[in-house]
């Protein structure tokens, strides 16, 4: 087994200088990102073919030094930027290894004693691999998936050619391996060929006993020295190992072909590789940020120029084809009283308490506060240039309502025939309580089935009432609800909004899951989703709130209150 960690406190590095000036450059820019992983600001890097004094990577606590070996960096030096998290995933063994040296730069922090016995100085450090990653995941837990392409190509590729089958290798091995599983780096399924050959070497009892010496290892703190040497020396009388005996490496001695355990040790580090490769690395926040940026501009950019074709005058005139606008009709006295009694209420909704702002002065006119006017005069006294404001006033200021978008998308399929009058005449009476109200309100409404048609436009006041067949054999909700969001901004924060949406969801082909889509984008906007059915039957969205309407002519009531509790929700 490699040491990673240098306990020697003269040992200096190795003295590598690198042939190609790339690596150079590259120690350069490791060394930029170690402080914000190992939490340290002295560290320094060498990568390049050779460094590592004989292992992959190490650390010299007393120069405050990584080496990492450049032989598996894997890419040319001069392509690598670290600083670039998604870069990082083209060469995951070798920043495995740098995040291992800087998690014992970081919670190696314990020093072995002088008088410490050679066997259980090993066992010490062996324990330590184990513990120190455990606590570095806990502080940095993506950086998991790093240390296990590590682990997986390094660390337990060290007992790949052991050809002895002893109790000290099988203990050496569930040090190593097994622990790692109760450190939270490797996984029961992905060990369990290790585990079955050292329970066959140690018996049940002594893995046992073993098990509850590494779970309190990685229980220990970072600068725990005598309590790592006594748990060393435990482990050391479990094994059987003398204190002062010589430690040997493994396949120092014994057969010449592969032992099982270093069989199985083989089949878990192919495990391990297999599941470090399917789970990829981290996501880079910056880069998921940008990457869900780019894409809400572009369905922003998609839902406008969808709005600009819906919502074209010669789209609204157009009367050929399915989605048909039948014609116009006069509101009756009963819509124009909706119309009014729904725009108070909406105003109602709307109103603010004044907010009450407390502000200071040097001057009246305000409420005098004898410690400030003392200070003042204390101040004046001093030959200082008076800063205290003994004058307080209360102003109340009101508060803008916020503005409410509200759009509402019709299903004209056949089975929606009932519902055509009521949505109708709610379109006209939601665009005319708009125009009444006293809080900023801008309404639109369409129609969907193989096209979709507006019957109310955005900023606009209808004076008839536009009517519609419901004769289609298709649900285009998709486009349906990107054209409301395009017109009205639904999106958009800083408004109340509401989408409502009238069909029984019995859509053909992609719709439903194209329209699903669009809905889980509003709603993750803050926008409210209201579903209208009518049968107990009906398939509404996911997330979205329904109600059902036992009388069709409860369908501008219903959207009414949505309206104002969406409002009353963005008040408070």
């Amino acid at each position: 087994m490699t040491a990673h960690l240098v306990a020697d406190p003269d040992a200096t590095g190795a003295a590598i200088f690198p042939a190609r000036p790339e690596w150079l450059t590259l120690s350069a820019a490791l060394a930029d990102e170690v402080p914000v992983i190992a939490d340290r600001e002295d560290l320094l890097v060498t990568i390049a073919p050779g460094a590592g004094g004989g292992a992959p990577a190490c650390f010299y606590p007393n120069r405050a030094l990584i080496e990492v070996d450049g032989d598996h960096l894997g890419v040319d030096p001069a392509t690598v930027d670290p600083a670039n998290l998604s870069d990082r995933a083209r060469y995951p063994v070798t920043w495995g290894l740098l995040t291992h040296e800087c998690a014992h730069a970081k919670h190696s922090v314990w020093e072995l004693p002088d008088d410490v016995p050679p066997a259980i100085a090993d066992a010490a450090m062996v324990l330590e691999e184990s513990r120190m990653e455990s606590a570095h995941v806990r502080r940095r837990p993506d950086d998991r998936h790093w240390l296990r392409a590590s682990a997986t190509n390094l660390v337990l590729a060290d007992f790949a050619g052991s050809p002895t089958m002893t109790k000290t290798d099988a203990a050496r091995a569930a040090a190593l391996v097994l622990a790692r599983v109760d450190g939270g780096i490797l996984t029961a399924a992905e060990t369990a060929p290790v585990a079955d050959v050292v329970k066959d070497v140690l018996g049940p009892d002594t893995l046992t006993e073993l098990r509850t010496l590494w779970q309190e290892a990685l229980a220990t703190a970072d600068d725990d020295a005598n309590t790592m040497v006594d748990i060393a020396k435990r482990w050391c009388e479990i094994v059987g190992t003398e204190p002062d005996g010589e430690t040997s490496e493994p396949g120092e001695a014994g057969e010449s072909s592969p032992s099982p355990l270093a069989e199985a040790i083989g089949r878990t580090a192919a495990k391990v590789a297999r599941a470090v490769t399917d789970e990829g690395p981290p996501e880079d926040p910056a880069a998921v940020a940008a990457a869900a940026k780019a894409a809400e501009e572009a369905a922003t950019d998609a839902a406008e120029a969808i709005a600009r074709s819906v919502f074209s005058s010669s789209r609204h005139r157009s009367r050929y084809g399915s989605t048909t606008i039948s014609g116009t009709r006069e509101p009756t006295t009963a819509e124009r009283t909706a119309a009014r009694a729904l725009a108070r209420a909406l105003s109602t909704a709307g109103t603010r308490e004044r907010v009450a702002v407390r502000s200071t002065s040097p001057i009246p006119p305000g409420r005098l506060r004898m410690r400030g006017a003392l200070a003042a005069d204390a101040q004046r006294a001093a030959g200082a240039v008076p800063t205290a404001e003994p004058f307080t006033r209360t102003t109340r200021l009101t508060v803008p309502t916020p503005p409410l978008r509200l759009g509402i998308a019709c299903d004209v399929s056949g089975s929606m025939r009932h519902l055509r009058g009521p949505v109708a005449s709610t379109a006209w009476i939601l665009a005319h309580a708009g125009r009444h109200s006293t809080v900023p309100a801008e309404t639109a409404a369409v129609i969907f089935g193989v096209h979709v048609r507006p019957i109310t436009h955005p900023g606009k006041v209808p004076a008839e009432v536009t009517e519609f067949e419901a004769d289609d054999d298709w649900e285009s909700v998709a486009l349906a609800v990107d054209s409301l969001d395009g017109a009205l901004g639904l999106s958009r924060p800083g408004a109340a909004r509401l989408l409502v949406i009238v069909s029984d969801g019995h859509f053909s082909g992609d719709e439903r899951p194209a329209g699903q889509k669009r809905v889980d984008r509003l709603r993750a906007s803050g926008c409210a989703v209201l579903w209208l059915t009518s049968k107990t039957w009906d398939t509404p969205f996911d997330g979205v709130t329904v109600h059902r309407l036992t009388d069709p002519a409860a369908t501008a009531t219903a959207i009414g209150h949505a309206a104002t509790a969406a409002l009353k929700a963005a008040v408070r």
